[in-house]
Protein backbone atom coordinates (compact mmCIF):
# COMPACT_ATOMS: atom_id res chain seq x y z
CA UNK A 1 0.00 0.00 0.00
CA UNK A 2 3.09 2.20 1.00
CA UNK A 3 4.08 1.31 -2.67
CA UNK A 4 0.78 2.35 -4.46
CA UNK A 5 0.76 5.66 -2.50
CA UNK A 6 4.19 6.87 -3.36
CA UNK A 7 3.92 6.29 -6.95
CA UNK A 8 0.69 7.23 -7.46
CA UNK A 9 1.96 10.59 -6.16
CA UNK A 10 4.96 10.56 -8.06
CA UNK A 11 3.50 10.11 -11.23
CA UNK A 12 0.99 13.25 -10.37
CA UNK A 13 3.83 15.56 -9.90
CA UNK A 14 5.32 13.64 -13.06
CA UNK A 15 2.32 14.40 -15.76
CA UNK A 16 2.27 18.00 -14.08
CA UNK A 17 6.27 18.41 -15.53
CA UNK A 18 7.34 18.70 -11.41
CA UNK A 19 9.23 15.92 -11.37
CA UNK A 20 11.18 13.88 -14.12
CA UNK A 21 9.03 11.16 -15.74
CA UNK A 22 11.40 8.40 -14.80
CA UNK A 23 11.28 4.97 -17.05
CA UNK A 24 9.38 3.82 -14.11
CA UNK A 25 7.09 5.89 -13.73
CA UNK A 26 6.25 6.50 -17.54
CA UNK A 27 5.37 2.37 -17.08
CA UNK A 28 3.27 3.19 -14.30
CA UNK A 29 1.09 5.49 -16.42
CA UNK A 30 1.05 3.39 -19.36
CA UNK A 31 -0.24 0.36 -17.01
CA UNK A 32 -2.72 2.94 -15.29
CA UNK A 33 -4.27 4.02 -18.72
CA UNK A 34 -4.23 0.10 -20.18
CA UNK A 35 -6.39 -0.97 -16.86
CA UNK A 36 -3.04 -3.16 -16.20
CA UNK A 37 -1.44 -3.71 -12.88
CA UNK A 38 1.86 -1.92 -12.91
CA UNK A 39 4.48 -3.94 -12.72
CA UNK A 40 6.27 -2.06 -9.39
CA UNK A 41 2.83 -2.99 -7.79
CA UNK A 42 2.84 -6.61 -9.41
CA UNK A 43 6.49 -7.22 -7.65
CA UNK A 44 5.02 -6.60 -4.33
CA UNK A 45 1.63 -7.95 -4.64
CA UNK A 46 0.24 -11.13 -4.34
CA UNK A 47 0.00 -13.59 -7.61
CA UNK A 48 -2.84 -12.37 -9.98
CA UNK A 49 -4.24 -11.96 -13.17
CA UNK A 50 -7.14 -9.62 -12.79
CA UNK A 51 -7.33 -6.42 -14.74
CA UNK A 52 -6.70 -3.28 -12.59
CA UNK A 53 -10.51 -2.08 -11.76
CA UNK A 54 -10.94 -5.63 -10.61
CA UNK A 55 -7.43 -5.89 -8.64
CA UNK A 56 -8.61 -3.24 -6.90
CA UNK A 57 -11.89 -4.36 -5.77
CA UNK A 58 -9.96 -7.36 -4.74
CA UNK A 59 -7.30 -5.41 -2.53
CA UNK A 60 -9.94 -3.53 -1.21
CA UNK A 61 -11.45 -6.91 0.21
CA UNK A 62 -8.33 -8.62 1.62
CA UNK A 63 -8.29 -5.20 3.35
CA UNK A 64 -11.28 -5.36 4.55
CA UNK A 65 -11.03 -9.09 5.96
CA UNK A 66 -7.78 -8.35 8.06
CA UNK A 67 -9.21 -4.89 9.40
CA UNK A 68 -11.79 -7.22 10.43
CA UNK A 69 -9.77 -9.88 12.07
CA UNK A 70 -7.78 -6.67 14.00
CA UNK A 71 -10.68 -5.28 15.01
CA UNK A 72 -12.88 -8.17 15.89
CA UNK A 73 -10.95 -11.27 16.88
CA UNK A 74 -10.77 -14.47 14.81
CA UNK A 75 -13.26 -15.15 12.69
CA UNK A 76 -15.46 -18.33 13.02
CA UNK A 77 -14.03 -18.88 8.92
CA UNK A 78 -10.97 -17.74 6.93
CA UNK A 79 -11.44 -16.13 3.54
CA UNK A 80 -7.94 -18.69 2.15
CA UNK A 81 -8.30 -16.73 -1.15
CA UNK A 82 -7.24 -13.36 0.44
CA UNK A 83 -4.31 -14.07 2.42
CA UNK A 84 -0.72 -13.01 0.79
CA UNK A 85 0.87 -16.58 2.07
CA UNK A 86 -1.50 -19.14 2.64
CA UNK A 87 1.17 -21.80 3.27
CA UNK A 88 2.20 -19.68 6.43
CA UNK A 89 -1.50 -19.87 7.42
CA UNK A 90 -1.57 -23.71 7.09
CA UNK A 91 1.51 -24.16 8.78
CA UNK A 92 0.50 -21.80 11.79
CA UNK A 93 -2.53 -24.67 12.00
CA UNK A 94 -0.48 -27.40 12.46
CA UNK A 95 1.94 -25.36 14.89
CA UNK A 96 -1.46 -24.38 17.11
CA UNK A 97 -2.39 -27.72 17.15
CA UNK A 98 0.82 -29.31 17.95
CA UNK A 99 1.92 -27.03 20.89
CA UNK A 100 -1.53 -27.29 22.46
CA UNK A 101 -2.01 -31.60 22.07
CA UNK A 102 2.45 -30.88 23.38
CA UNK A 103 3.25 -33.51 20.35
CA UNK A 104 5.49 -33.18 17.62
CA UNK A 105 4.23 -30.86 14.83
CA UNK A 106 6.06 -33.62 12.02
CA UNK A 107 3.42 -35.96 13.22
CA UNK A 108 0.40 -33.86 12.14
CA UNK A 109 -0.95 -33.05 9.18
CA UNK A 110 -4.67 -31.59 8.00
CA UNK A 111 -7.66 -33.69 6.86
CA UNK A 112 -9.79 -31.85 4.54
CA UNK A 113 -13.76 -32.04 5.82
CA UNK A 114 -15.65 -30.90 3.17
CA UNK A 115 -18.79 -28.90 4.92
CA UNK A 116 -22.75 -29.26 5.14
CA UNK A 117 -23.78 -26.27 3.36
CA UNK A 118 -27.13 -25.17 1.95
CA UNK A 119 -26.19 -22.62 -0.80
CA UNK A 120 -22.33 -23.06 -1.67
CA UNK A 121 -22.83 -19.35 -2.64
CA UNK A 122 -23.19 -17.78 0.40
CA UNK A 123 -22.29 -21.07 3.26
CA UNK A 124 -19.78 -18.87 5.77
CA UNK A 125 -23.23 -17.52 7.80
CA UNK A 126 -24.00 -21.49 8.58
CA UNK A 127 -20.50 -22.51 10.08
CA UNK A 128 -19.15 -22.23 13.70
CA UNK A 129 -15.36 -22.11 14.15
CA UNK A 130 -14.43 -25.84 15.01
CA UNK A 131 -12.57 -26.44 18.43
CA UNK A 132 -9.21 -27.25 16.30
CA UNK A 133 -8.02 -26.28 13.23
CA UNK A 134 -9.76 -23.76 10.65
CA UNK A 135 -12.85 -23.89 8.18
CA UNK A 136 -11.67 -21.96 4.92
CA UNK A 137 -13.59 -20.39 2.04
CA UNK A 138 -12.99 -19.12 -1.26
CA UNK A 139 -12.13 -21.98 -3.19
CA UNK A 140 -13.31 -22.78 -6.31
CA UNK A 141 -13.95 -25.85 -9.17
CA UNK A 142 -12.61 -25.83 -12.67
CA UNK A 143 -14.63 -28.32 -14.96
CA UNK A 144 -17.27 -29.79 -12.24
CA UNK A 145 -19.42 -28.56 -9.33
CA UNK A 146 -20.17 -29.36 -5.97
CA UNK A 147 -23.57 -31.05 -5.04
CA UNK A 148 -24.78 -30.13 -1.80
CA UNK A 149 -27.51 -33.09 -1.25
CA UNK A 150 -24.80 -35.79 -2.21
CA UNK A 151 -22.01 -34.33 -0.40
CA UNK A 152 -19.97 -35.04 -4.21
CA UNK A 153 -18.75 -33.74 -7.19
CA UNK A 154 -20.82 -33.81 -10.36
CA UNK A 155 -20.87 -32.38 -13.83
CA UNK A 156 -21.13 -28.38 -14.34
CA UNK A 157 -24.11 -26.66 -15.15
CA UNK A 158 -24.22 -25.73 -19.43
CA UNK A 159 -21.47 -23.05 -19.87
CA UNK A 160 -20.14 -22.91 -16.41
CA UNK A 161 -16.97 -23.44 -16.36
CA UNK A 162 -16.19 -22.15 -12.50
CA UNK A 163 -18.35 -22.91 -9.40
CA UNK A 164 -17.86 -22.30 -5.67
CA UNK A 165 -16.34 -25.04 -3.44
CA UNK A 166 -17.99 -25.54 -0.21
CA UNK A 167 -16.28 -24.75 3.04
CA UNK A 168 -13.67 -27.38 3.92
CA UNK A 169 -12.27 -27.78 7.69
CA UNK A 170 -8.67 -28.08 8.05
CA UNK A 171 -8.65 -30.54 11.19
CA UNK A 172 -5.14 -31.12 12.25
CA UNK A 173 -4.77 -35.43 12.60
CA UNK A 174 -1.60 -36.80 14.66
CA UNK A 175 -0.56 -39.88 12.17
CA UNK A 176 -3.22 -39.27 9.51
CA UNK A 177 -3.72 -42.26 7.39
CA UNK A 178 -3.46 -40.86 3.84
CA UNK A 179 -6.57 -41.97 1.68
CA UNK A 180 -6.22 -44.70 -1.10
CA UNK A 181 -6.10 -43.08 -4.01
CA UNK A 182 -7.83 -45.64 -6.21
CA UNK A 183 -10.98 -44.37 -4.20
CA UNK A 184 -10.13 -40.58 -3.53
CA UNK A 185 -9.94 -38.19 -6.54
CA UNK A 186 -6.96 -36.12 -5.13
CA UNK A 187 -7.13 -32.86 -6.55
CA UNK A 188 -4.56 -30.11 -6.80
CA UNK A 189 -4.97 -26.39 -5.75
CA UNK A 190 -3.78 -23.08 -7.39
CA UNK A 191 -3.69 -19.88 -6.11
CA UNK A 192 -4.10 -18.47 -9.64
CA UNK A 193 -5.76 -20.41 -13.31
CA UNK A 194 -1.62 -20.15 -14.58
CA UNK A 195 -1.29 -23.88 -12.24
CA UNK A 196 1.93 -22.60 -11.26
CA UNK A 197 3.99 -23.52 -8.20
CA UNK A 198 2.17 -26.12 -5.07
CA UNK A 199 -0.03 -24.70 -2.09
CA UNK A 200 2.21 -26.47 0.62
CA UNK A 201 3.20 -25.63 4.15
CA UNK A 202 6.26 -23.74 4.91
CA UNK A 203 7.32 -26.44 7.55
Amino acid sequence: LGQMASTLKDVRKALKGLVVMSTELDALSTSLYNNQVPAMWESKAYPSLKPLVLWQDDLLRRCHFVDDWVQHGLPATFWVSGFFFPQAFLTAILQNFARKAQIGIDTVSLEMRMQKVKNCADPVAELERPAEGAIIWGLFLEGCTWDVDTHSLVESRPKELFTSFVPVWLAPVQFRVKPEPNVTFMCPCYKILTRKGVLSTTG
